[in-house]
């Protein structure tokens, strides 16, 4: 298959040297030091078992270079969706399907109105990964998992050809048939995660040693499980419990993307998670206190402002 990822960051960055080595040519897209480190060097993905370096059939900052593809894998920032989603229109023939791993649960719609809603599909990644310097993804769990489907769930040949590529490149990608439900699965719990983490500047192991961040941290996720029902969400009546039971069982020094973010004084996607929770509630007639809360304190670093 031919696969571009966009951006090459942690979630692209990761599925294009599992993809590479499993034999497919896959385009890198990226920028700045990052494209450059790949050009010179090669991707290299740094994980708790193996190291890999491998060079892509293409790593470019201009998508016009790669042509029609069969796979577009789009992770960008929230507030990057709508330039990069338009860059991708070269790269798009009749078949490409764009299989977006972004935060939150709003991408696919964003990007439906942009692309042909005919090459948009919807997904969500469960992986730990990170930039750790230029051109060196590294994979901070052992965990992963990728599901993706249409957006309207009926199944087709190119869901199930990327689906058969993640998984005997060793990966998990297991067969879906409500992509909604497991789209607000996640963000039930990355909205605490990262509404929590950030705000409070603290970890998972913080949270489940302090009552009250503990008890913050379970009124997001009745928050958000709220919202998602309302949305038509197939959740199940023990998703609250559940979700604050896998929260405990996360590694004590886990901390969200946002977090990593704030530390490091770069632009923050409270818009997509705390904000859009408390957004959607809002629209909803829901009160969401606690999501709006998060957003609001942590509204002055959204432009990467690191200090105040």
């Amino acid at each position: 298959m031919k696969i571009a990822t966009l951006g090459t960051g942690g979630i692209g960055g990761f599925l294009a040297v599992k993809l590479m080595h499993a034999g497919h040519e896959v385009a890198t897209i990226a920028r700045g030091d990052h494209l450059r480190a790949i050009r010179e060097s090669g991707l290299t993905l740094d994980t708790p078992t193996e190291r890999e370096t491998l060079n892509p059939w293409k790593a470019t900052d201009d998508p016009t270079e790669v042509g029609d593809v069969d796979v577009i894998i789009f992770g960008v920032k929230g507030d990057a969706l709508a330039p990069a989603a338009r860059s991708c229109l070269p790269m798009i023939g009749p078949s490409t399907v764009v299989v977006p791993f972004l935060n939150g649960v709003e991408g696919s719609d964003r990007l439906a109105a942009i692309l042909p809603e005919q090459n948009v599909a919807n997904g969500v990644a469960h992986v730990s990964t990170t930039i750790a310097e230029p051109g060196v993804i590294r994979q901070t769990g052992e965990f992963n998992r990728f599901v993706f489907a249409e957006r309207d769930n009926a199944a087709s040949d190119r869901i199930e050809r990327l689906r058969a590529a993640i998984n005997l490149a060793g990966l998990v990608a297991p067969p879906v048939n409500d992509i909604e439900k497991e789209m607000w699965a996640k963000f039930v719990l990355f909205s605490a995660v990262s509404g929590v983490t950030t705000a409070a500047r603290c970890t998972m192991g913080d949270i489940v040693a302090n009552d009250p961040l503990a008890r913050l941290f379970r009124a997001v996720i009745n928050e958000t499980a709220a919202l998602a029902r309302v949305r038509g969400a197939a959740l199940p009546d023990t998703i609250e419990a559940a979700t604050w039971d896998m929260a405990q069982t996360l590694p004590a020094a886990m901390r969200a993307s946002t977090a990593i973010d704030l530390e490091n004084g770069r632009p923050l996607e409270i818009e997509w998670i705390s904000g859009a929770a408390a957004r959607l509630s809002r629209e909803a007639g829901l009160a969401a206190p606690m999501n709006a809360a998060l957003y609001a304190l942590l509204l002055p670093y959204k432009d990467g402002i690191a200090s105040r």
